[in-house]
């Protein structure tokens, strides 16, 4: 067990003005079969990026871990899949590519062919099957799903339920549910970790959001009762304000001790108005 600490992460583009993200911390076992999920934008494959230290930022990342990153840059796909696996691999058991291969259903022909002349899904599967073979504290997964076929992306999703320390990003919700047991769910507010599947972090989900639904009914409740009790203490404070100079039975009202009963509905008022205003405030924040 190795835990990867993230600690007060801030990192934004040159040519951007938000963050992308803004003192962020986290931390994971290298163990783990991670699925990291958010929406477009979220900086999934940017907080890739940082893992591998290709932007400079603020803040801490445990140092000292080796990450492969598929896609896996090849720089001349005319050679034959066998020399390039070569170059990635150096030394290893031929025995182990054939049997991650045959795990993900590749003929081993493929490897005297070129590269290029393999299909998509194949690229895909040849990689992935050299990255792990290759030595590594994690291995990160950027959509690895984008060019199999549905029985392709179930044999791929089987193959990686048998491997373990990898972070993989995928939009395929059934994909990423199938072999992953940790989440790392980068949020619109916040990000978290939990232990199980995209269907154990989406089920959490909706019962936070079922929660917050209430809070916020309850809220505007709160609020429209505020609004309701500050509107008839302002009309109180100025009636009373306006009895000052009004004769009962000719009689001269006394002045400061209405004066002070108007101050106190005033204030009164005031309060309420605050109380409302802080309501609203917190309405916002859900």
């Amino acid at each position: 067990m190795a835990l990867l600490e993230v600690k007060n992460l801030t990192f934004r583009y040159d040519n951007q003005i938000e963050n992308v993200f803004n003192d962020v911390s986290f931390k994971i076992d290298t163990n783990w079969k991670l699925g990291l999920i958010g929406r477009n934008g979220k900086g999934k494959t940017t907080l890739l990026d940082l893992l591998m230290a290709k932007y400079p930022y603020q803040g801490y990342i445990t140092p000292g871990y080796y990450f492969d990153y598929f896609p896996y840059p090849v720089n001349d796909p005319s050679q034959t899949t066998m020399a390039i696996i070569d170059d990635i691999l150096g030394e290893y058991q031929l025995w182990e590519l054939e049997r991650e291969l045959s795990l993900l259903e590749v003929d081993e022909d493929v490897l005297e062919r070129p590269f290029n002349t393999l299909s998509n899904g194949e690229q895909t599967k040849v990689m992935l099957a050299a990255l792990f073979l290759k030595p590594h504290d994690l291995l990160l997964i950027d959509e690895p799903t984008n060019h199999l076929d549905l029985h392709g992306r179930k044999l791929l999703s089987n193959y990686l339920k048998r491997k373990r320390s990898f972070i993989l990003v995928s939009h395929d919700r059934n994909f990423i549910d199938n072999c992953v047991d940790h989440i790392l769910a980068l949020n619109r507010e916040s990000i978290e970790i939990i232990n199980g599947n995209f269907t154990t972090w989406y089920e959490q989900k909706q019962n936070q959001d079922n929660l917050e639904v209430k809070k916020n009914e309850k809220l505007k409740k709160d609020i429209k009762r505020l609004q309701k009790a500050a509107k008839q203490s302002s009309i109180w404070s100025d009636k009373v304000e306006k009895s000052k100079n009004v004769k009962v039975a000719g009689l001269k009202p006394d002045k400061g001790y209405v004066g002070h009963k108007a101050a106190k509905m005033m204030q009164r008022s005031k309060n309420l108005q605050r109380r409302q205003n802080d309501a609203i405030a917190k309405k916002k924040n859900y």
